[in-house]
C-alpha cells in the first residue's frame, strides 16, 4: 500500500488527456500546461476521453510514480 502524506496537494487536469502518454509524457505535460513542477510532492490526475482511464503521477521523494486505473463498463443486462 502506498500511503501519501498528509495534506498532499490533488491536482486534477480538467478536460481529457491522451492516455497514451506515459509518465515523461504527463510531467511534461504538467510543466507546460499547468506550470507546476512534477516533483513538488503533489499528485497530478488525468482522464481520458472516455472517462474509463484514469492516470495518476506523484514524486515520493525517491522517483516519479505512476498509477493506472481503468474502469470497465457493465450493461444493464447483466451479461
Amino acid at each position: 500500500m502506498i500511503a501519501l502524506p498528509s495534506g498532499v496537494r490533488v491536482y486534477l487536469a480538467c478536460g481529457y488527456t491522451d492516455m497514451r502518454k506515459g509518465m515523461q509524457g504527463l510531467a511534461m505535460l504538467v510543466q507546460q500546461v499547468l506550470a507546476e513542477n512534477p516533483f513538488d510532492g503533489a499528485v497530478y490526475a488525468f482522464r481520458g476521453r472516455r472517462g474509463s482511464l484514469l492516470k495518476l503521477i506523484w514524486h515520493d521523494g525517491i522517483g516519479l510514480c505512476m498509477l493506472t486505473k481503468r474502469w470497465s463498463a457493465v450493461n444493464s443486462s447483466g451479461r
